[in-house]
């Protein structure tokens, strides 16, 4: 699955468009790697994301395409 909809399917960053900008200015890392959004996640993949002051950090443990509100907390968790 690629990143920017990752990010949006577990409600990390609401919309897709803007999880896309954030990849291309550089703020979106994998595994230590400056990331497109057209980069595959794979599970186990470290993700972290750099808006303003804040640094969010999470391990991939699920891809989904489809997922219900409850269940996106379960598809990532926090470092």
């Amino acid at each position: 699955m690629r990143l920017d909809k990752y990010l949006k399917v577990a409600r990390i960053i609401k919309r897709r468009t803007i999880a896309n900008e954030a990849c291309d200015a550089g703020r979106v890392l994998v595994n230590d790697k400056v990331a497109k959004a057209s980069l595959d996640v794979k599970i186990g993949d470290v993700i972290q994301i750099n808006l303003g002051n804040n640094c969010v950090k999470i391990k991939v443990l699920e891809v989904k395409d489809i997922v219900k509100k409850e269940e996106a907390v379960n598809l990532y968790e926090n470092i």
